[in-house]
């Protein structure tokens, strides 16, 4: 982590990462939950997501976590349960990934839900 990451990014989330849907009965599974240091806004803005369906954003998240994508679900917070639906999650639905320019040590990532 960089300094400047290490210095801004003091909050908790926790990440289920997406790991599929069922065969038969369509439902999204996901894999124990991680947590991750960040930081967050809450924002409403009118956005379009990778499959060019428009939503509204509920929260921005900042992080050098790389591997968080479309699809995983998101919480502020570090939590333990294992449904992220019942944990009251948000999904992501956009991922941008931004250049550490001060320090070049790691990307950061805007993760929009």
């Amino acid at each position: 982590m960089s300094s400047l990451a290490a210095w801004s990014y003091t909050a908790k989330a926790t990440v289920w990462p997406f790991l599929g849907r069922g065969d038969w009965n369509g439902v999204a599974t996901y894999g124990p939950p991680e947590v991750f240091s960040c930081a967050y806004s809450a924002k409403s803005i009118r956005m379009t997501d990778a499959n060019g369906v428009e939503f509204v954003t509920k929260q921005v998240l900042y992080t050098e976590r790389s591997d968080i994508k479309q699809q995983d679900m998101v919480l502020i917070g570090e939590i333990d349960l294992l449904d992220p639906v019942a944990a009251g999650a948000a999904e992501v639905r956009i991922v941008a990934r931004d250049q550490d320019v001060f320090e070049g040590v790691a990307d950061d990532f805007t993760v929009w839900t």
